[in-house]
């Protein structure tokens, strides 16, 4: 029997402030803060990357939580009903950002924890051999050299992601509170010992703080470097889930007298303490690399993916002590941190469904995971590594950027700046006042608008990753034009119920 997780008539509220506050920073905190931070730090000027990522916090990332946390919980809406409320013509921007989580980084996130899953149990045995490189892309992933050269699934990667939706379809049948927050207070505390084992274990290997050192030193000279602060302000939007729809999703279920802003601050500084934190054992471990093969930084470093699934896979087999158990607790963290991120995305969609439908909520998570699933099977096949890339790429660089721009410019500029102060002032012991409103009226705006227009440059000049423009066109291009047409049907269906949002 499943629980009332939206229904209006008796809505399920949060159990308490931590709960709320476990399940944000779980969709928050993701895969990408274990392999993308910390090569960016790298990439862009080691200790010197903080400063431009605490400004891209401060002007972005913790505005843009406020924001989102008091529109979902003033309006006690999902994404689609928030923006219908604001103006009607508005709703399909409310759809958009979690059609795109749905259909798009649900899809392809999943098969990444399937990989997880895989290289986990292979870690009792570091199953991957002497040459990583060679076995994730020819042995697991059998991967093709085209995108179009679809091949077959690999039946592995299948196996992998249908454990992954049989588990989110038990936590989100489960409920609000005995599903989501009780799973999040579970896996957070979890993520976090993980991480510190993680972290002890990687300042106590042979050359670790030479690794380290690569990591915390500050070169200044990248700061001059316009690259790095797109970087850090793109790492700080995707890594807080801002322009998604999750956070008012959550917000809705808050209390009527909810610190908001304390609330922004607590999840803010706890993604970016993870990143740092976890960034330490991830470059101790890669000192140990260095100490152990003799080569420079340079060559065992490397971004994406491959850190996780090549990279480290190289470290694990040079560990002197017990390199299966450090192995098996690196992908273990991996899979807490992308399930809890995963469950947000889809409760940010089911929360819209369920607002505008009034449907039963059982079916819709059934038709949603088996959707999942089955949407999923593309990038488990052998050119699946490559349309990964591409929609990633093209979803996340362009589609929640610039819904994240549409969304700030419609609530500063539409609805009012002054009504998201007036309500978080309402609810919180500390005060907004006019330098927050400029904030989110001129600044935040400005540094997406920023970040896009040298997104769209580089995109125009260089072909991303070296793909034909087919490629990226039909796959990345296509995929985006897709969710955006889902987002306008959607909006044109009719409201089922009797209070459907109206115009503010």
């Amino acid at each position: 029997m499943y629980h009332d997780l939206f229904m209006a008539e008796r809505p399920e509220r949060w159990g308490s402030r931590m709960g709320f506050i476990l399940a944000t920073i779980g969709s928050a905190i993701g895969v990408s803060n274990v392999w993308r931070f910390s090569y960016l730090a790298y990439k862009n000027g080691g200790g010197a990357f903080l400063l431009p990522y605490a400004i891209a916090l401060l002007t972005v990332g913790i505005p843009l939580l406020i924001v989102e946390q008091s529109l979902g919980h003033e309006m006690r809406g999902s994404a689609p009903a928030v923006f219908r409320k604001i103006k009607q013509k508005f709703e399909v921007f409310g759809w958009w950002p979690v059609v795109i989580l749905v259909f798009g980084l649900n899809l392809y996130y999943a098969v990444i924890l399937s990989d997880c899953i895989n290289y986990f149990a292979l870690s009792a045995t570091l199953g991957w051999g002497d040459d990583p490189n060679a076995y994730f892309f020819h042995d697991f992933l059998h991967a093709s050299h085209d995108p179009w050269v679809i091949g077959l699934p690999v039946l592995a990667i299948v196996l992998g992601l249908l454990i992954i939706w049989v588990l989110n379809w038990v936590i989100i049948r489960s409920g609000l509170r005995g599903g989501v927050e009780r799973v999040c207070k579970i896996l957070i505390p979890l993520l976090m010992v993980l991480a510190s084992i993680l972290v002890i274990r990687g300042v106590t290997l042979p050359g670790s703080w030479e690794g380290i050192r690569w990591y915390v030193t500050p070169h200044f000279d990248a700061l001059f470097n316009p690259l790095v602060w797109i970087d850090a302000f793109s790492q700080v939007f995707f890594s807080l889930s801002l322009g998604m729809g999750v956070i008012m999703a959550y917000s809705k279920y808050l209390p009527k007298k909810s610190n908001l802003f304390g609330n922004a601050l607590i999840v803010g500084f706890a993604d970016t303490f993870f990143s740092v934190f976890i960034g330490i054992a991830v470059f101790g471990i890669l000192g140990n690399m260095m100490h152990t093969t003799g080569l420079p930084m340079e060559e065992v470093v490397e971004g994406g993916i491959g850190l996780a699934f090549v990279v480290f896979p190289q470290a694990f087999n040079t560990l002197p002590l017990l390199p299966q158990i450090v192995a098996a607790l690196f992908f273990l963290t991996l899979i807490a941190a992308g399930l809890s991120s995963l469950i947000s995305m889809i409760v940010a969609f089911l929360s819209g469904i369920i607002d505008k439908f009034k449907v039963n909520q059982g079916k819709w998570i059934n038709l949603l995971c088996i959707i999942g699933f089955l949407g999923g099977i593309i990038f488990t096949t052998e050119s699946g590594i490559m349309w990964l890339d591409i929609v990633d790429h093209f979803l996340l660089g362009y589609g929640l950027v610039l819904m994240g721009l549409l969304e700030i410019v419609i609530i500063t500029w539409v609805y009012g700046e002054h009504r998201i102060v007036q309500h978080v002032n309402a609810m919180s012991a500390h005060r907004l006042g006019a330098t927050f409103s400029r904030l989110i009226k001129y600044v935040t705006p400005g540094m997406l608008g920023v970040v896009l227009l040298f997104s769209v440059y580089n995109e125009i000049v260089i072909p991303y990753g070296g793909y034909s423009r087919s490629a990226t066109m039909v796959i990345g291009f296509g995929w985006l034009l897709a969710t955006l047409l889902i987002a306008i049907g959607l909006s044109r269906l009719k409201w089922r119920t009797d209070d459907s949002p109206q115009d503010s």
